[in-house]
């Protein structure tokens, strides 16, 4: 697939693109939603490429050291670079592209920040067995733990609207694709991991608003989230029976 060159040379030999980036990506992964809500919020544009993780194409292997998604594949006057790790994605981002600042200046706050943003990947970790597991045993265990993690958010939180406040943050970039499961799973089953933590609802339901959040996935989600579930055989949907 060929590149565009547009846009300034940022440090010698790179050079940032806009319309020559492009995402490598899946239509339910959490961590892909990170870096497409990272780009939207920059106003970057990018093309979109999903690939079946099943059926992992010869020329993504070659890209992705991990096999995994997302990859983000920027085009530099030596050749194609491609980086993976959602969160070193998103570092990208934030430090080539114009638009509004997604980290604070600073330098502990930012680290701060990082840090949630790791917490966020152990929830997913979570997550994942939530949504997989047959076993009722394991199910309740990854319940509690969800809770448990939920409640440390909340005291972290503050006012709102966001996690730092007034500001997006590459937090609520993270945060984001773990609330829109919950979209699904809150018709399935009254789990009950949100009963106790007021302020994350309310940052949930704002950043259910949030346009670069909203369009990171396609109008197919749900059915493809859903279809999943039954592919794993999963417990939660046995709760919805």
């Amino acid at each position: 697939m060929h590149l565009y060159w547009m846009q300034l040379h940022i440090t010698p030999g790179i050079v940032a693109m806009t319309a020559s980036l492009k995402l490598i990506s899946h239509k339910l992964c959490p961590y892909v939603q990170r870096a497409v809500i990272a780009l939207k919020e920059k106003g970057v544009p990018f093309e979109r490429i999903d690939i079946d993780l099943a059926s992992k194409p010869d020329w993504f292997l070659k890209l992705s050291p991990l096999g995994k998604v997302p990859v983000l594949v920027v085009p530099t006057e030596r050749g194609e670079v491609a980086l993976f790790e959602s969160n070193v994605i998103c570092e990208y981002i934030e430090e080539t592209q114009a638009g509004s600042k997604l980290h604070p200046v600073d330098p502990l706050q930012r680290a701060e920040h990082r840090a949630w943003m790791e917490f966020g990947s152990a929830i997913l970790g979570d997550l994942w067995g939530l949504e997989t597991t047959t076993d009722p045993a394991t199910f309740e265990s990854k319940r509690q733990a969800l809770v448990a993690k939920f409640e440390r958010v909340e005291a972290a939180l503050g006012t709102g609207p966001f996690f730092a406040g007034n500001a997006f943050s590459l937090v609520d970039a993270v945060f984001a694709p773990i609330f829109r499961y919950f979209d699904l799973f809150d018709e399935l089953t009254p789990h009950g991991i949100f009963n106790d933590v007021p302020k994350v609802r309310a940052w949930r339901a704002e950043l259910a608003k949030r346009p670069s959040v909203r369009s990171a996935v396609g109008a197919d989600y749900p059915q493809l989230l859903r279809a999943f579930l039954v592919r794993h055989d999963a417990h939660l949907l046995k709760l919805a029976a």
